[in-house]
């Protein structure tokens, strides 16, 4: 495992959030500061299992993109998970608050960490990437977190 980037996601991304207001505007995209907290915490529950996407990425191209997620290559601004996932607009708020997101966010971080707490070796499916263990998402979370933190100005 990783473990600067595992410390990121565990211990400095939900700070940085906290600094962000619900309405705060994106350098780029279509999301608030809230929405992108929801938009993340699904994609740990995901992660975890507890939102179950089918694999839309033909097999023959999961090299590559297994290739990407191996690499020190960041998601480049704007770029977008499929439609057939996440639509093409921002998700409406599931949430009332920021903070009722940001609790969200964190129950969804540590619900990932322990559902491969006792089965690291477990792969679950990304809908892009494909079949994932833990290490592998560690990378792919990575990604995904500080995209949107550059996204916000956090980092």
């Amino acid at each position: 495992m990783d473990a600067p980037k595992f410390d990121f996601i565990k211990n400095q991304f939900v700070p940085l959030v906290k600094t962000l207001s619900a309405d705060t505007a994106g350098n780029w995209g279509k999301m608030n500061g809230q929405q992108m907290v929801e938009h993340v915490a699904a994609f740990f529950n995901v992660s975890a299992e507890k939102i179950i996407f089918p694999l839309v990425t033909p097999e023959e191209h999961l090299p590559k993109f297994k290739e990407f997620l191996l690499s020190d290559k960041q998601f480049r601004e704007n770029t977008k998970a499929p439609t057939s996932i996440i639509g093409e607009e921002a998700q409406p708020l599931r949430y009332a608050t920021m903070n009722d997101a940001i609790a969200k966010l964190e129950e969804a971080i540590n619900n990932f960490i322990l559902y491969f707490r006792d089965s690291p070796a477990k792969k679950t499916t990304h809908p892009v990437f494909g079949a994932l263990s833990f290490d592998e998402w560690i990378l792919l979370h990575y990604k995904h977190v500080t995209h949107h933190s550059r996204q916000f100005g956090l980092i």
